[in-house]
């Protein structure tokens, strides 16, 4: 038999398809499009993937590893979640005029916990 040795070859990068790097891609969009708007406005979502358009007040962003992004907010009033494979993400970033006497929300990015 042959005597050689296999070299160490480096892991490959993250591809730009998994949700970790997708999520701080779209992280930084939020907060410069939010950086912005003036007070009386706030970011919204115009989902369109429901052969309609749908207009969510996201109010947390996360993701679930390898390629799901979940949005978390309201839709006409209502709690929703969005669970989405980051290739069907889809989604008009627009400003909202914020509830009167509320303050402006934010959007939260929060990072699932490694187990």
């Amino acid at each position: 038999m042959y005597n050689f040795r296999i070299p160490d070859i480096e892991p490959e990068p993250s591809a730009f398809s998994y949700s970790d790097t997708q999520y701080e891609i779209l992280k930084r969009y939020i907060r410069d499009f939010e950086a912005s708007l003036d007070d009386s406005h706030e970011v919204a979502l115009y989902l369109a993937n429901f052969g309609q358009s749908v207009l969510m007040h996201v109010t947390e962003i996360s993701y679930e590893k390898s390629v799901l992004m979940v949005f978390k907010g309201y839709v006409n009033g209502q709690m929703s979640t969005l669970i989405q494979h980051v290739s069907q993400m889809n989604f008009l970033l627009t400003s909202v005029q914020k509830v009167p006497d509320a303050p402006k929300r934010r959007i939260g990015f929060s990072i699932q916990s490694s187990e």
